[in-house]
């Protein structure tokens, strides 16, 4: 039995999460996966009842689950200066080093490039932005007002446990192949470090090709010719604008779901935000909420070596592509007039 929470996060998070769930629901039923389902405070319903974003109740509760799928978080809009009002941070308490970013462009959806199928890989605890999982301090100070200094901190163990993971994801992939991206001859020991573990992690994955590429120039290649590139793993600061990249190349973040994985746990989160502007008009775009779900089964059949969680999330995938093939049940940003809940119902009904 597999363990799955659910914290519907602010916003719109209450309208696409609960279809995550519905879909979710259906595929296990149909492949035979029974899921014990807890309902957990987060973000501003936390905060109104227990007086945090992430209350000691949903953090204890979680450790306890496989994984969890959380809606976006509302933290632009939360009261500065206030401990209590805070972007939950479950990455850092879970060990959740790895952001998992797909993007996929569909024959009858606008895109810049079509045929792109591209998994981006992040490592999400060390890097640029390292600051936001330290103990104590930060990753960036200010010695006078005419100095600023940011860090860079890159470990051999963060380095090889993402490139670790791409390795697993492009296994189960048709191309098979991993392209790692640094700027290695720039910076020689950072991005050295990373480059050098993920060479020796490709060592052990004779049957997964690999290639290495300065970021750079993958951002130009990205644009120019997406078609090439398989699973695409790098550090913290690179996956965060690259994967953006490959989401305007397919259509947006309304197409972009994503998965932060750990050793332990994984957490379901579309890429994109909390969307005030359309709360409760029932436009909300379900796409990648639904997909970032169809992930987490995926995570549990590579950790687990679980088959049935496996088809569960392949049953996901083609009853989406048909439902966008169709194009009967898609809501306004994809060109359609159905709501969130009706494109939802779509899913099920195509699986």
């Amino acid at each position: 039995m597999l363990k799955i929470g659910i914290l519907l996060g602010d916003d719109i998070g209450p309208e696409v999460v609960p279809e995550c769930v519905k879909v979710m629901k259906a595929a296990a039923d149909r492949v035979g996966i029974r899921i014990e389902w807890s309902e957990l405070p987060i973000g501003r319903r936390g905060h109104e009842l227990h007086g945090r974003t992430l209350p000691a109740v949903t953090e204890e509760a979680l450790d306890k689950l496989d994984g969890w799928i959380m809606g976006p978080i509302g933290h632009s809009a939360y009261p500065r200066n206030d401990p209590t009002w805070i972007m939950p941070p479950v990455r850092k308490r879970f060990e959740l080093f790895a952001s998992i970013r797909p993007v996929k462009s569909y024959p009858n959806l606008q895109s810049v490039h079509k045929n792109v199928d591209i998994v981006f890989v992040r490592e999400v605890n060390e890097g640029m932005q390292s600051s936001i999982i330290a103990t104590a301090g930060g990753g960036e100070f200010r010695p006078s007002d005419e100095i600023s200094i940011g860090t860079r901190v890159i470990t051999r163990r963060g380095a090889r446990r993402v490139a670790r993971e791409a390795f697993e994801i492009a296994r189960t992939r048709q191309r098979r192949k991993v392209t790692a991206v640094h700027k290695e001859p720039v910076f020689r020991l950072v991005c050295g470090m990373f480059a050098e573990e993920c060479r020796k992690v490709a060592a052990e994955f004779p049957d997964v090709a690999f290639e290495e590429a300065m970021v750079d120039t993958m951002a130009m290649k990205l644009v120019m010719n997406p078609q090439q590139y398989d699973v695409v793993v790098t550090t913290n600061l690179f996956g965060d604008i690259l994967s953006d990249e490959g989401a305007g190349l397919v259509g947006g973040l309304g197409l972009a779901p994503g998965l932060c994985a750990g050793e332990r746990h994984a957490m379901s989160q579309a890429t994109h935000g909390s969307a005030p502007d359309i709360v409760g008009k029932g436009i909300a775009d379900p796409y990648a909420m639904i997909v970032s779900g169809k992930m987490l089964f995926e995570w549990f059949a590579r950790k687990n070596r679980e088959p049935k969680a496996a088809e569960a999330a392949r049953l996901i995938d083609r009853a989406m592509d048909r439902v966008i093939a169709e194009a009967k049940a898609l809501t306004p940003d994809l060109g359609g007039r159905a709501t969130t809940t009706q494109m939802g119902d779509a899913v099920v009904s195509a699986l």
